[in-house]
């Protein structure tokens, strides 16, 4: 292995939304699979100090770590790819950056200098991208940037990586990720636009070592050719990344144009032993060749924007691809179900999940579709605020407190079933104050909750503010509805299920943020187990 860390670092031209966090979490998996300890970390350039207060419209899911940081959504492919944990370290924004910058000159750490981007908020964004490697004792660290060249945001990490790529020389590369237009009028794929790209980021002292070109069509060898000369670079380093079916043909993408080989030669690492990638390649075929499929409703208030559940989607994937069904998954505004039409939205439905969110809206055509998947006995999913409508509905039909709500959306409720957490009464600060990151969970005995994760305590992740309210507990589960998960500290119910439904439960917690490839979780492997068993079940 290698005396010292490596440092990788994928930036993006032309456009947005070409897949750097794929394309980094796909090389980070090659590189894993020959035998090598990577890490990922994403920097973002808006002055948010973390995506925890941005809406889902403006930057999809918030992912939170076990070390209850909340994050960027491809830390979720980070995690989701190489199997590993990520935390506070692994994301920072500008806002992150400039904030210690700010307590550092406040302190007197800079002797009353001025302070100014270039040293101080470059030594700062360099000190960040070291953090990993010094900390974690990884061969290579990969570091991806936000937004593209140009961007007036992004301007300091670009200075700070050509900083970087100057002081450790040999142990520092650059990997360009850009798009290669197909013309449909002239028929043909245009180069223009990244030699551009590439041309903006010498103008910022950047020379890329490689070029991974996305595109909808097979680049030709002329075309490599040609972007090899003008980007001068080598013609194996013009890597092609064209269209995909899912995200997990990346890995297998990358290692056919050679990428992680490319990696290695430039750090003369040895390059004959191939990776290891059977179980990847086994997940890839079930996922392709299901042997039955189901169709799984995902109610929600922010379904125009599949990206603010993706790591719900991507755990459905995993556990699909573990018991070889395909998941049809059909998203339906809570906002749009009513008593009236509950039942013609969801009557095709094999399983329901009401997903998490914030605030009042869509909240009532949640709570309809929790009674509706309780009363025709529809395996049924509720994940945080899915979770607490279950509660809610629970309470109204079936305990008959017709106006039990949450003090979230009703502090006037004569039945506030759920209930502000004692210690965020005292709370005014919206960013980084919920009960955030992983949190110990006792399963009861004989429920399902402890038959689906086969031991007695569990560890999951948590992004909230509210809770069960314990002072309902006993008449909820003398009426049927049973608390089977509990914090051992705090005594708080963080899972609820009903025991003569055949799958019915609720998550205080946020499941999906552990799956993984290589671990699906055991929870969204069951309710699809129970989808496919309701599905074939006799009408």
């Amino acid at each position: 292995m290698a005396d010292s860390c490596k440092y990788i670092f994928v930036t993006g031209g032309v456009t947005s939304s070409l897949g750097k966090g794929i394309i980094s979490a796909s090389l980070a998996k090659l590189l894993q699979a020959r035998g090598y300890s990577v890490t990922i970390q994403k920097f973002d350039p808006y002055i948010n100090v973390d995506p925890g207060t941005l809406n889902p419209y403006e930057h999809g899911e918030c992912y939170v770590t076990e070390d209850g940081a909340e994050t960027d959504l491809d830390l979720g492919h980070y995690e989701r790819f190489l199997n590993t944990p990520t935390s506070q370290a692994n994301n920072v924004t500008t806002g992150r950056i400039y904030s210690n910058v700010i307590d550092k000159e406040r302190r007197g750490d800079y002797l009353g200098k001025t302070v100014q981007v270039v040293p101080h908020i470059t030594n700062e964004i360099k000190r960040r991208v070291k953090l990993l490697g010094k900390t974690g004792h990884y061969d290579f660290v990969i570091t991806e940037i936000g937004g593209t060249v140009g961007d007036i945001e992004s301007l300091p990490y670009i200075e700070a990586v050509r900083q970087m790529r100057w002081e450790l020389e040999r142990q520092a590369m650059v990997i360009h990720l850009t798009l290669i237009p197909f013309l449909r009028a002239a028929g043909e794929l245009k180069t223009k636009p990244t030699q551009h790209s590439v041309k903006e980021l010498l103008s910022s002292g950047i020379q890329p070592d490689v070029l991974v070109c996305r595109t909808e069509h097979t680049l030709t060898e002329d075309i490599r050719k040609k972007l090899a000369l003008f980007c001068n670079i080598k013609t194996d380093s013009v890597i092609e990344s064209i269209d995909a079916d899912t995200i997990y043909d990346v890995p297998i993408l990358m290692q056919k144009e050679g990428l992680d080989r490319v990696v290695l030669s430039r750090f003369d690492y040895p390059t004959n032993n191939a990776p290891e990638l059977t179980k990847w390649k086994r997940f890839l075929y079930n996922l392709k060749n299901p042997e039955k499929e189901i169709s799984l409703h995902l109610v929600g208030k922010y379904v125009e924007l599949p990206d603010s559940y993706k790591s719900i989607v991507e755990a459905l994937t995993h556990a699909g691809s573990d018991q070889k069904t395909k998941v049809n998954i059909h998203f339906i505004h809570s906002e749009n179900i009513t008593d009236k039409n509950v039942a013609s939205l969801l009557k095709k439905a094999d399983a329901i999940l009401v997903a998490p969110g914030f605030g009042e809206r869509g909240i009532e055509g949640k709570i309809e579709t929790v009674k509706y998947a309780r009363q025709n006995k529809i395996p049924f999913l509720g994940i945080c605020l899915g979770m607490q409508c279950a509660v809610i509905e629970f309470a109204r039909n079936v305990l008959a407190f017709t106006d039990a709500h949450s003090t979230e959306f009703k502090s006037s409720s004569q039945h506030p079933v759920i209930d502000l957490m004692e210690e965020q009464k005292n709370v005014s600060d919206k960013g980084g104050t919920m009960r955030l990151g992983a949190y110990s969970c006792t399963l009861s005995p004989e429920t399902l909750a402890r038959t689906i994760y086969s031991q007695e305590t569990i560890h999951e992740r948590h992004r909230h503010r509210f809770e069960f309210n314990n002072a309902y507990l006993g008449e909820f589960e003398q009426a049927g509805m049973k608390g089977s998960g509990t914090n051992p500290d705090a005594e708080l119910i963080e899972i609820i299920e009903i025991s003569d439904h055949p799958w019915f439960i609720g998550v205080q917690f946020h499941p999906e943020y552990k799956s993984t490839v290589a671990n699906p979780h055991p929870l969204f492997i069951s309710f699809v187990q129970a989808a496919g068993q309701k599905k074939h079940t006799p009408k």
